[in-house]
């Protein structure tokens, strides 16, 4: 009878050990540490969707640029300026071989005088061209009809230390730098005092412009009264931004266009009492005048860089499918945390037991989220995307938590929530100026969700 004791004891405590082990694995600071382990993991597939986002908004980047490249890019226009070509003289000493004395040589060289109108004033009409197709990309370029005009007046060649009789008055021309030549989509045709000249392209002198200059002309026959007037017109294929650079005394410009998302940058702002941004398009105005500007009206030797002193707008899209994108994928932790925090909550009080794999699989079908929206928002709109995208992943974990909770009452709620926290944060991706404040305000109230449903957990209680 000894004997058959002291066996039962040795076999009890054994038992006892496991018992221990085994409520530890069932306590809720066990499952706390596997589930919040299980959430950092799911990180890591987390950031490879983020890494696919960028490469796919990469790729758009590349197509939009060769679309670019092939229709055409960035309008930027410097001119009209009128070019007065004009003797100047170098001297030299050279000794005579012969009589061994000093003679002064004297050489001329041809120079250039530049002067920028007194008056120019642009009309342009911009409008948006959507048909262009790459692949699943649709790249939005534009057409500009511009419209310029103005006059030249009276030439100030003392400024420049230049004087009458060396100026080359039959050899003038009219120099106009603009980028973007090869997409010049109108016969270069301009009138001088009602005399018609046709533009030319020369060779480039720089990276950035290209060069279209009238053949010669006779300044003082044509502007007999020292007044230059001239008008012509321009058809540009372009993408990205317009701008101008203010040569004029006074500078006028009037945009128009159906782009809805314009950005106004440079230098001088559009006038605001007459600026004006809608659904259907934008117009703005700018007045600019030479107090307004820090150069001069006349330049020797070569045209100024003046590119310090553009403006005009960048035809922009406010937020692009893929930066909705990868603003959903920065929520993902959220959601999964969130997620496993409501699963958490319920199987604590309610005392229902699910398994770690269980959790994996739900975290998975989270992540799933993000794959589906980036797929579906290339080939549709992303709000379409997102509601696909979401009402598919809640119905799945909807459907799986029926499953293992044996219930439809949790799932349901757990629905509902999913569902909230989508639409939560769908509005703060739409958000611009107050996101920061709606996504503050919302994650406090999620908190004090959180504490209220969990005020009944017995915490200091290893088997609640």
């Amino acid at each position: 009878m000894e004997n058959e004791n002291q066996k039962t004891a040795q076999n009890d405590q054994p038992v006892a050990n496991i018992a221990v082990k085994t409520s530890f694995l069932q306590s809720n600071t066990a499952k706390m540490i596997m589930v919040g382990f299980l959430t950092l993991v799911l990180l890591i597939p987390l950031s490879f969707v983020e890494e696919l986002i960028f490469e796919r908004a990469q790729r758009k980047k590349e197509v939009v640029k060769e679309v670019a490249q092939l229709w055409g890019e960035d309008v930027f226009f410097y001119g009209p300026v009128l070019r007065v070509p004009y003797k100047s003289y170098s001297e030299t000493s050279v000794i005579d071989p012969n009589t061994k004395q000093t003679i002064i040589e004297r050489k001329a060289t041809i120079d250039y005088a530049y002067f920028f109108p007194d008056q120019l004033r642009n009309t342009s009409n911009i409008k948006k061209n959507t048909s262009l197709k790459r692949g699943i990309y649709n790249n939005v370029v534009y057409t500009a009809d511009m419209k310029f005009d103005g006059s030249f007046g009276k030439l100030n060649f003392e400024k420049l230390g230049i004087k009458e009789e060396d100026l080359l008055w039959d050899k003038a021309a009219l120099v106009v730098k603009t980028t973007n030549l090869k997409s010049i989509k109108s016969d270069l045709n301009i009138k001088l005092n009602n005399q018609t000249f046709t533009f030319e392209s020369k060779a480039e002198e720089d990276n950035f412009y290209g060069t279209l200059e009238t053949n010669r002309f006779d300044y003082k026959t044509l502007a007999s009264n020292n007044k230059l007037d001239f008008n012509f017109t321009m058809k540009y294929n372009g993408s990205n931004s317009v701008k101008f650079i203010p040569v004029g005394k006074t500078t006028q410009i009037n945009l128009n266009s159906d782009w809805e998302s314009p950005s106004f940058e440079g230098m001088f702002a559009a006038n605001d009492t007459t600026k004006s941004v809608s659904d259907k398009g934008f117009h703005a105005d700018w007045k600019i005048l030479d107090i307004n500007r820090s150069f001069s009206q006349q330049y020797t030797t070569k045209v100024p860089n003046l590119n310090s002193y553009s403006f005009g707008v960048k035809l922009i899209e406010t937020v692009d499918q893929y930066q909705q994108n990868e603003r959903a994928v920065k929520y993902g932790f959220l959601v999964i945390g969130l997620t496993f925090l409501i699963f958490f909550l319920i199987q604590s009080v309610n005392k229902i037991n699910i398994h770690i794999f269980q959790y994996t699989m739900l975290g998975l079908a989270l992540i799933m989220f993000y794959t589906l929206l980036i797929s579906i928002t290339e080939h549709s709109s992303f709000s379409l995307a997102y509601l696909i995208a979401s009402v598919a992943v809640i119905a799945m974990i909807v459907l799986y938590s029926i499953s293992f909770l044996k219930t439809k009452k949790f799932p349901m709620f757990i629905g509902l929530a999913l569902g909230g926290l989508y639409s939560f944060i769908y509005v703060i991706i739409q958000l611009e100026n107050y996101a920061l404040l709606v996504g503050s305000i919302g994650l406090f109230i999620i908190l004090g969700l959180v504490m209220y449903f969990s005020r009944k957990i017995d915490w200091n209680n290893g088997n609640s």
